[in-house]
C-alpha cells in the first residue's frame, strides 16, 4: 500500500521498499488453487486467500448496505509474508500488539479494498464469473462501511481497520489527515475510483445496490466539492509556474483516480444525468492535464507531473494521469484532455523504458530507483486507455515492453508475477533485488495488468519478449564525482530531501566564480546535455558547459520565479543545452561565473540522442529507439528471433510515420525526429 501525506504526496517516493518487523499471528492457509483457466495469465487466487470478511461492531456515521441483513462486510489483509515452506502469513500495517490483537495502522485498508474491487469488477465484466461479483459486492459493502456517511466529514473515509472490525482513524505512524477521514485524501480518491466503476458494473445488474452506490459516490464527490473544488480556478504559483490549486491531496496522481471513477459513472448514466458528478470529473480532469510539461528534449519530455506542488518531481506509482485523461476525453468528448494523454504516452513513456523502467522517484534524477507493480501498471493502464481513445498502434507497441517489466524485463532481471500462484512480488530496490512479500497493492496492480493483457492477446504475446540484452538510456554523471578545480566545493547538505526534490549522490557541488567539474564522457557518444542545478530567483550565476572546445550551453541559475505554494525555496531542474555533444568527445566541463551565491550543480544528465532498449525471448526479440534529435537519425539494431521483423516508425505524436519487414538480423532502422521506433521479430 502506497501511504503519501496530503502535504507531501512525494514523501512516498523517498521511501524504499519496506522490511516489516512485526511479529503477526500464526499463518493462515495457503492461497487455493487457480481459478482461471490455464490459458490466461490471470490468477485470482493469492487475491481470494487475501480476502476476508468481518462482521464489524457498531461505529457511530459508519454502516453500509443491507448490514442489519448481512452483518459481514468484505476486506483484504494488507501484507503477505512468506514462510519457510513456500506459504504466506497475513500480516497488518504497524506494529502488531498481541494482547488486543491489533496493529498500530490495522489489519486492512480503504485503499486496497477499493483497488481489490476493481480488480474484481474488471473480472467478472470480462469474463462473467460469478464468484468475481460476489467478491466485488461484498469489497464495495466493506469500502462504504469505512466511509464516513453523516456528520460534518460525510464522503471521507476512514484508511484502517483492525482485524474485529473496528475502525483506527489516528494511526501510528501518523499519517495526513489526521483523523484519515477529516479531509480529501488518496483513500477518497480511490473510494471514488471503485464506486464509479462498481454503479457501471451493477447498474443493470443489481439496481438496488448500483443506487445506493450511486449514493455513496455522491456522498464522497460532494466532500471533494467542499473541500477541493471550492478553489476551482485558483492558481498555485510554484517555482514561477502557475497551476491548479483544485487537485486531491495537490496530486494528480490522486486525482487521476477518482476521474476514473467519475468517468465510468458518467458514462454509464449519461452526461446529461450526471449533474454534480460531471462538473467534478470535468474540473479535475482540466487540473490534472494542466501538469503536462516539456517535450523530447526538455524536462519532464512531455509527461504530467504527478504533484501540483513540484516542478521537479515524477514517480511511476500511482501515474494513471494519461489513463484518467484518455477515458475523461472520450466521455467529456474533450480531444484536449487525449492530447495531453498523448503526449505522455508517446514522448515520457519512451524516455522513461530506455533509461531504467517505472521508477519510484525521478526527482529530477533516478532518486529512488525501486521498482514496484504500481508503477508498471500505472504505465501500462496509461498506454492502453491512450490507445483507446487515439486509435493508434503505437501505444499498443509501447504497452507490450512496458508489460514485460512483469516478466522479467526489469532490474533484477527476474518474473515478478506468477500465473500459477497469481502473486506479484512486491518490488525490486535500486540494487536489484527482490522483496518477496506479496501485499495487497502489489497483487491487486499485477491483477489489474494481467486482466487487461488477457482481453488483449497481441500485446500479452509481446510482454513475454521480456529478457533485457541491451539498454543504453539517460546517464546521471554527479556532480561530487567530477574531477573539480577552482571555486568548487563538494557539499553535502543534512537531508537530501528538498522539501520538493532529492539530491542525487550524496549532495551537489557548489560553483563559484570560475569553478569547475569536469567529466569523463568518453564511453557517451553523441547526446543532449542537461545540467541539473539548483535554481534560485535573484541568483547571477552562469554555468557554460563545453564538450572538448564546443560550448554547447549556458544555465542561468537565476532563471526561475518565485517560491509562491513550493515547499521549497528554489526548485532543482535540468536545464537543456542548446548544442548535443559529438560523438568524439573525450571530456565534458561545467565551469561558472557568479560576482554573487555559487551555482549549485547537482549532477548532469546525458541523453543518447537515440536510446535504445533491446528484449528477448526463445524465439522473438524486441527493441525500442527513442530519440532526442530533430531530423531523422539512421541507426542499426541486432534483434534475436527467427523470421521477419516489422520495423515501425512514429513520430512524437504517435502517428506512424513508416513500416517496412525485413528478414535482417542487424536491422537498420529510422527513427523520426523527436520520434521513436520499434522493431518486433
Amino acid at each position: 500500500m502506497t501511504r503519501p501525506t496530503k502535504t507531501s504526496a512525494a514523501l512516498a517516493a523517498l521511501a524504499t521498499l519496506a522490511t516489516l518487523t512485526a511479529v503477526p499471528p500464526a499463518s493462515a492457509d495457503a492461497p487455493p488453487a487457480a481459478r482461471p483457466a490455464a490459458t490466461r495469465l490471470t490468477n485470482l487466487a493469492h487475491l481470494d486467500w487475501l480476502s476476508v470478511e468481518v462482521a464489524p461492531p457498531a461505529q457511530p456515521r459508519h454502516t453500509t448496505y443491507r448490514l442489519a441483513q448481512e452483518p459481514e462486510v468484505g476486506v483484504l489483509w494488507t501484507y503477505a509474508e512468506p514462510e519457510g515452506d513456500g506459504s504466506y502469513r497475513h500480516v497488518g500495517g504497524g506494529d502488531y500488539d498481541a494482547a488486543t490483537d491489533t496493529w498500530g495502522q490495522g489489519a486492512f485498508n480503504a485503499d486496497d479494498v477499493s483497488r481489490a474491487a476493481v480488480v474484481y469488477l474488471r473480472h467478472w465484466r470480462q469474463t462473467g464469473d460469478d464468484d468475481s461479483r460476489d467478491r466485488a459486492y461484498a469489497m464495495l459493502r466493506g469500502l462504504t462501511y469505512l466511509q464516513t456517511s453523516s456528520g460534518p466529514d460525510a464522503g471521507n473515509v476512514v484508511l484502517w481497520m483492525q482485524p474485529d472490525g473496528t475502525l483506527n482513524p489516528s494511526a501510528e505512524p501518523v499519517e495526513l489527515p489526521d483523523p484519515s477521514d477529516s479531509d480529501a485524501s488518496y483513500w477518497v480518491a480511490r473510494t471514488i475510483w471503485a464506486l464509479g466503476e462498481g454503479y457501471a458494473a451493477f447498474a443493470g445488474e443489481d439496481p438496488a445496490f448500483a443506487a445506493f452506490l450511486r449514493r455513496r459516490l455522491l456522498l464522497s464527490v460532494d466532500a471533494v466539492r467542499r473541500q477541493v473544488l471550492d478553489r476551482y480556478g485558483d492558481r498555485l504559483v510554484v517555482d514561477g509556474q502557475r497551476g491548479p490549486a483544485w487537485l486531491i491531496a495537490d496530486g494528480a496522481d490522486a486525482s487521476a483516480e477518482a476521474v476514473l471513477g467519475l468517468s465510468a459513472y458518467v458514462e454509464a448514466v449519461g452526461g446529461a444525468r450526471a449533474g454534480r458528478a460531471r462538473a467534478a470529473l470535468a474540473k479535475l480532469a482540466e487540473g490534472v492535464a494542466m501538469l503536462r510539461g516539456g517535450d523530447a528534449r526538455a524536462w519532464p519530455f512531455g509527461g504530467v507531473r504527478p504533484w501540483a506542488l513540484s516542478r521537479s518531481l515524477w514517480h511511476a506509482w500511482g501515474s494513471q494521469m494519461p489513463a484518467a485523461l484518455a477515458r475523461a476525453s472520450r466521455v467529456l468528448q474533450d480531444p484536449a484532455l487525449a492530447r495531453v494523454a498523448a503526449s505522455d504516452s508517446f514522448g515520457f513513456d519512451p524516455w522513461l523504458l530506455t533509461s531504467g523502467g517505472p521508477d519510484n522517484g525521478r526527482m529530477p534524477t533516478r532518486g529512488d530507483a525501486s521498482q514496484i507493480a504500481y508503477g508498471a501498471d500505472s504505465r501500462l493502464q496509461s498506454l492502453l486507455a491512450t490507445r483507446e481513445v487515439t486509435g493508434r498502434r503505437a501505444a499498443g507497441d509501447l504497452a507490450g515492453v512496458v508489460a514485460a517489466w512483469y516478466f522479467g524485463a526489469n532490474p533484477a532481471g527476474e518474473r515478478m508475477y506468477d500465473p500459477a500462484t497469481g502473486r506479484t512480488f512486491d518490488g525490486i530496490s535500486a540494487t536489484g533485488e527482490v522483496n518477496r512479500n506479496s501485499g495487497a497493492e502489489s497483487t491487486i496492480h499485477g491483477l489489474l495488468s494481467m486482466i487487461a493483457l488477457d482481453a488483449h492477446p497481441r500485446i500479452r504475446a509481446a510482454a513475454r519478449v521480456a529478457e533485457i540484452t541491451g539498454r543504453r538510456g539517460t546517464q546521471t554523471l554527479e556532480a561530487e564525482d567530477a574531477s573539480l578545480s577552482g571555486d568548487a566545493t563538494v557539499r553535502t547538505p543534512a537531508s537530501l530531501w528538498t522539501g520538493e526534490s532529492l539530491y542525487g549522490g550524496t549532495g551537489y557541488v557548489a560553483l563559484g566564480d570560475g569553478g569547475t567539474a569536469g567529466f569523463d564522457v568518453r564511453t557517451l557518444g553523441r547526446s543532449l546535455v542537461l545540467p541539473v542545478l539548483d535554481l534560485r530567483p535573484g541568483s547571477d550565476a552562469v554555468t557554460t558547459l563545453r564538450a572538448g572546445r564546443t560550448v554547447l550551453g549556458e544555465a542561468r541559475s537565476g532563471r526561475v520565479g518565485r517560491q509562491g505554494a513550493s515547499p521549497a525555496a528554489g526548485a532543482l531542474l535540468p536545464v537543456t543545452m542548446a548544442r548535443l555533444m559529438s560523438a568524439g568527445a573525450t571530456r565534458l566541463t561545467a565551469r561558472t561565473a557568479t560576482d554573487g551565491a555559487p551555482a549549485k550543480l547537482d549532477a548532469v544528465m546525458v541523453v543518447p540522442v537515440v536510446s535504445r532498449l533491446v528484449l528477448r525471448s526463445r524465439a522473438r526479440g524486441t527493441a525500442l529507439l527513442s530519440s532526442v534529435s530533430r531530423r531523422p537519425e539512421h541507426v542499426v539494431v541486432r534483434v534475436a528471433g527467427r523470421g521477419r521483423a516489422v520495423v515501425r516508425s512514429y513520430d512524437r505524436r504517435g502517428r506512424l510515420v513508416a513500416q517496412r519487414w525485413t528478414r535482417a538480423r542487424a536491422v537498420p532502422v529510422v527513427v523520426p525526429a523527436g520520434g521513436f521506433a520499434l522493431v518486433m521479430r
